[in-house]
């Protein structure tokens, strides 16, 4: 799709030269009855000009190649209007082009919101009572959460302000359906404050892609996935149900920046030699959830009962993350293969799973 794309802004900037070369009498061109003025033939260059640009910067994926074509389309079409008996099929170039423009703009404007809200937690983010997590921060902890934070490789290190992850995720956003959608996602946590922003672009069919993100900053959740960065396909937020669902997805989370456990917004209690339940309650929002482990201090599943949809019809199902494969990365033992799971009245429903291919973290 790239490339058909790429061969028509660059075919349809290359005739514009043809204005050019007759107006300066470099070439014959039986093509163009009307004569052309020498500034006029400059014109034409320019729109050649701004085309041949935005298509150099949409091949090396600039983010800003939208503004050189929306430019230059604008001239084109100026100059087609002054031409038109004779260059009247170049409207429908232009066309095909403002239609990739309208989505590579609407592309920039969510990206750029969405990077407003990364560098908000990444810039709010700090350490509550900056720290070196040593073993007696860990006494008063259930035993297998104590487990855990030992063999995850945390103690002896500073406590995880921020930490980035890149996943390669399937989803399903049916139950019924039976192919995956592939993503490319990134997350962004923040421990303190409760933080993190998710993005993930998924390829729904071969020339069509939605572009979504999901959020819980200052204690408010939201999701927003948009066809083409355009067209809402999942707009849920803003709402108690689902703030909470949010805090509770951060609370599985904390599985990949483990220090989490030990701030002072997160209670545990215990279950069983290989489990224990946590509750997080941050600006109004409280959520629990059930962390099973193995003997090896490894997650094996995360449990919540949590709003599944939105608004006041929404009602609390069984949710689980089950950890697949638990890797040590820059150090620190994380799950890096998991899935996730609703389990629903006609039965289960695994919607996502996915691989950590990136992990890094700052203190």
């Amino acid at each position: 799709m790239r490339v058909v794309f790429l061969i028509v802004i660059l075919i349809h900037a290359l005739i514009h030269t043809m204005a050019f070369v007759k107006a300066f009498e470099l070439a014959e061109l039986k093509e163009f009855t009307n004569p052309v003025s020498k500034p006029m033939g400059l014109v034409w260059l320019s729109a050649f000009l701004l085309l041949a640009v935005a298509a150099i910067l949409f091949l090396v994926k600039s983010p800003n190649w939208w503004i050189w074509g929306l430019t230059g389309v604008i001239l084109s079409q100026i100059l087609i209007f002054l031409f038109w008996p004779e260059a009247k099929f170049g409207t429908i170039p232009n066309i095909i082009i403002l239609l990739v423009v309208i989505v590579a703009f609407a592309q920039f404007t969510f990206e750029k919101k969405i990077q407003e809200e990364i560098d908000y937690i990444q810039k709010e983010s700090h350490i509550q009572n900056s720290k070196i997590i040593t073993e007696d921060m860990l006494v008063d902890l259930p035993p297998p959460v104590r487990n855990w934070l030992e063999k995850s490789g945390i103690v002896g290190k500073p406590a995880i302000r921020k930490a980035h992850m890149e996943q390669v995720f399937e989803m399903k956003l049916k139950p019924e359906q039976k192919n995956w959608f592939r993503a490319d996602a990134e997350q962004f946590f923040s421990t303190y404050p409760p933080a993190f922003v998710w993005t993930a672009e998924m390829q729904i069919m071969p020339f069509l892609g939605a572009f979504g993100r999901d959020k819980f900053i200052d204690g408010e959740g939201e999701m927003l996935f948009k066809l083409l960065s355009i067209f809402p396909v999942a707009n849920d937020g803003y709402n108690p149900q689902v703030n909470e669902s949010a805090l509770q997805r951060f609370l599985g989370e904390i599985i990949w920046i483990p220090s989490a456990a030990l701030e002072d917004y997160v209670a545990w209690e215990m279950i069983d030699d290989n489990s224990a339940k946590a509750t997080v309650s941050y600006k109004g929002t409280s959520g629990s959830g059930v962390f099973t482990f193995n003997d090896s201090g490894e997650l094996v599943k995360f449990t919540a009962m949590r709003f599944m949809g939105s608004g006041p019809e929404a009602k609390r199902m069984e949710w689980f993350v089950s950890a697949l494969e638990t890797k040590e990365m820059n150090g620190i033992r994380i799950p890096v293969r998991c899935s996730a799971t609703w389990r629903l009245e006609t039965g289960d429903w695994t919607w996502a799973q996915f691989e950590v291919k990136n992990y890094t973290f700052e203190p």
